[in-house]
């Protein structure tokens, strides 16, 4: 994905590669050393330092990014970020600091904003993602359904949807959140909730409409729960919500762009980041591979010069190159779609009619964010897989990082949607 960058991005990837290097290398990330919260805050100021966080927000609000395309540069940073598993919610810290700078209220951006900027505080995003049997809203324009809301817009997944209810001046939350990625006593929830109420709804029509809140990790009501995950480089949690109360100050409302609109922008920059997260944890895994199998003697020749061995490395360097160039693609257009490239600034469209995103540059962006996340998703793990043939049983030991980068492929293939549902999705986008 690096092959040709700018000098400003150039200089981004190779802050960014000696940080992880010096202050997080794999052996760190087996030891579980996020789990140290002077660790954890030090990462995070330090990764803050490099402008990781920032990308996707505007400079007005203390953001920026290295280079007119800030979903590629945010993707640049992933993607090394994967090569060495690093820890903690990049991902959503960036997702959420996205949404603060287009819809959040003056207490988001003048507190939580510059928290996460800065690396003081992380964030998460508990997103409504649907599961792929759920029905597949899709956005308006030629060839879509007339009248659909752009997707996401349904509830589902693993574990109850989270609703909310009218209570006086603020909203109150019940439900249940699961999978969402531990931001730390100190860090903060994005949480999509389903709200029967026509208020909600931004075009007015009643109905069940999502809605977003962003609620601190110590909010009275809320519950949450340390996961057990097949990720063992991540920390997940599950959120409990026993009659949480939210101030209407506490909402996310993108009154121009319209909470569908920005919810979906959201999961499709997520997917993005996910992916080139995936992509390097597939670079890496297979450049381990392909050294092992020139290392590795067996009859008196190394491994890798037996053609069926070449065969499996071949066809791996094949998935790995058009992964790269699927989720590159993806990042670039996304930033154009979404008003993260060239001279705009993030999230407020210059359109006459923000709300009305049905151009063919907004539905591409967005259906190759779920081309990049299907197809990694899919073939990062099948990737993962064939390595543990090539390095054999040690490759299935405990001390071998082979199961590391496997665990971590699989879960980022379920994260924000798995393959099956965005293969869905693009089919609905498609009329098939």
């Amino acid at each position: 994905m690096d092959d040709v960058l700018t000098d400003e991005q150039r200089m981004l990837v190779d802050a960014s590669a000696r940080f992880i290097e010096r202050t997080c290398p794999l052996e760190k990330v087996r030891a579980q050393a996020y789990t140290d919260p002077a660790f954890a805050r030090a990462y995070r100021r330090q990764a803050a330092e490099l402008g990781w966080f920032a990308p996707l927000v505007p400079a007005d609000l203390g953001g920026g990014s290295m280079s007119d395309n800030a979903v590629f540069d945010a993707a640049l940073v992933a993607y090394h970020r994967g090569r060495l598993l690093q820890p903690g919610p990049f991902v959503g810290t960036n997702v959420v600091a996205y949404a603060l700078a287009v819809a959040g209220t003056g207490e988001h951006t003048a507190k939580v904003l510059p928290a996460l900027l800065s690396g003081e505080a992380s964030a998460a995003w508990a997103p409504a993602v649907p599961s792929a049997s759920a029905s597949v809203p899709v956005p308006t324009g030629a060839g879509r359904v007339p009248g659909a809301r752009p997707w996401p817009n349904r509830v589902g997944g693993p574990g109850n949807p989270v609703s909310a209810t009218r209570s006086g001046d603020g909203w109150r939350l019940s439900g249940r959140a699961t999978f969402v990625e531990n931001p730390g006593p100190d860090g903060w929830y994005l949480v999509s909730a389903a709200a029967e109420d026509a208020t909600a709804t931004t075009d007015g029509g009643g109905g069940p409409a999502l809605v977003q809140f962003l609620l601190p990790a110590d909010t009275p009501g809320l519950r949450v729960q340390p996961l057990e995950s097949l990720d063992l480089t991540r920390r997940f949690v599950g959120l409990e919500f026993d009659g949480v109360t939210v101030g209407s100050a506490g909402r996310l409302h993108a009154a121009d762009l319209g909470d569908d609109e920005l919810i979906a922008r959201q999961l499709a920059l997520a997917c993005v980041l996910t992916a080139a997260e995936s992509v390097g944890a597939m670079d890496y895994e297979l450049a381990l591979t392909v050294q092992y199998a020139k290392d590795r003697i067996a009859f008196g020749r190394p491994i890798g010069s037996f053609q069926a061995l070449k065969h499996v490395l071949a066809d791996a360097s094949l998935v790995l190159e058009m992964s790269k160039a699927i989720t590159a693609a993806a990042a670039q257009r996304l930033g154009e779609a979404v008003g993260l490239a060239g001279t705009d600034v993030p999230g407020r469209s210059t359109d006459a009619n923000p709300a009305e995103a049905g151009s063919d540059l907004r539905d591409y962006g967005l259906e190759a964010a779920s081309m990049a996340k299907a197809y990694v998703g899919e073939h990062g793990v099948s990737l993962a897989q064939n390595c543990f043939q090539i390095f054999g049983g040690i490759g299935f030991t405990w001390e071998h990082d082979q199961h590391l980068f496997l665990r971590r492929l699989t879960t980022d293939a379920a994260f924000f949607g798995d393959p099956a549902w965005h293969r869905e999705h693009l089919c609905q986008l498609s009329g098939i």
